[in-house]
């Protein structure tokens, strides 16, 4: 059976048309006739009946019908499971919060770079407050950050979440016991950025534990962040993940306080409609993934 003149017979019912087919097809009139005439010969039945009004399919047509589509989405389904992606061209614009950039950023891109390799990838880095902002106005295509967003020509996914930590330098006056949180918050906290989702979290966990007014030093910069934490300045409220190697060379000390802020939240956000951003976001789980096998759960937790 000629598949050609199956998609034929599914495009005449769908447009109730031999004229418009014909036009879909960009062929002739004539031509779609014979198709669906060498068609009835193969199946030893009528499938169209035409009047004065148009087309419409006969009893054993609405049957063929069923199995047509299916076969037609089949045959969709296997072009584009053996279509190289290396035909693939364009441009995307990414913005990243500078969590994802010290930690799973690069193999993310790797595998990007690997599966798309004509397409142009633009990196923005930002707050997420920034990033989510210029999402909204459509100056990129998908980021990376800590926030839900509610829009109706965006889409939001929470891939994972860093447990958050107080982390000292380990030969600082800052690495001792504290009986409570309420003693930590009397000592410099240096967190993330001034109204970021985890400065808000901070301050509310400070305020749920009787004070009113931490001391509350914002970087929005983690390098900026790590820095001030070797060199004994502060406390950092931040996720252990970002400091692993200097946690396990000694250089940096997790504090052994239960009361943590709550996790740091990964979540993607995207335009919808945008060529290739939902093939990203799946890129980002299958990442995410692997690298939350090789890091384990003290760092990184799935979204289940």
């Amino acid at each position: 059976m000629n598949l050609k003149f199956l998609e034929t017979f599914v495009w005449v019912a769908r447009l109730k048309s031999f004229r418009l087919t014909a036009d879909k097809l960009f062929t002739t009139q004539a031509s779609i006739s014979s198709r669906i005439a060498v068609l009835e010969g193969e199946l030893g039945v009528k499938l169209f009946l035409r009047d004065s009004r148009g087309v419409t399919l006969t009893p054993e047509g609405l049957k063929v019908l069923d199995y047509a589509e299916q076969m037609m989405d089949t045959m969709q389904a296997l072009k584009q499971s053996i279509e190289t992606r290396s035909s693939k061209v364009g441009r995307i614009r990414i913005g990243v919060m500078d969590t994802v950039i010290h930690t799973w950023l690069s193999p993310l891109v790797a595998r990007m770079m690997d599966s798309y390799p004509q397409v142009e990838i633009e990196l923005v880095a930002d707050t997420s407050l920034n990033l989510c902002d210029q999402l909204q106005k459509g100056f990129l295509d998908l980021v990376l950050q800590t926030d839900l967003l509610r829009q109706e020509s965006i889409r939001s996914l929470e891939l994972a979440s860093h447990p958050m930590g107080w982390i000292v330098a380990s030969n600082s006056i800052y690495n001792r016991e504290y009986a409570n949180l309420a003693e930590l918050a009397r000592e410099r906290i240096i967190t993330y950025s001034k109204n970021s989702l985890p400065h808000q979290e901070v301050l509310s966990l400070m305020q749920a534990n009787g004070v009113s007014a931490p001391r509350l030093n914002c970087v929005n910069s983690v390098s900026a962040i790590t820095r001030l934490l070797r060199d004994g300045f502060g406390i950092g409220a931040l996720p252990p993940v970002l400091v692993s190697e200097e946690l396990a060379r000694g250089e940096l000390t997790l504090l052994a306080i239960d009361q943590r802020p709550p996790n740091l939240q990964v979540v993607v956000s995207w335009r919808v409609g945008v060529e290739l951003v939902e093939e990203v976001v799946v890129l980002c789980q299958q990442v995410l993934e692997q690298y939350a096998r090789k890091v384990g759960p003290d760092y990184i937790v799935l979204a289940g």
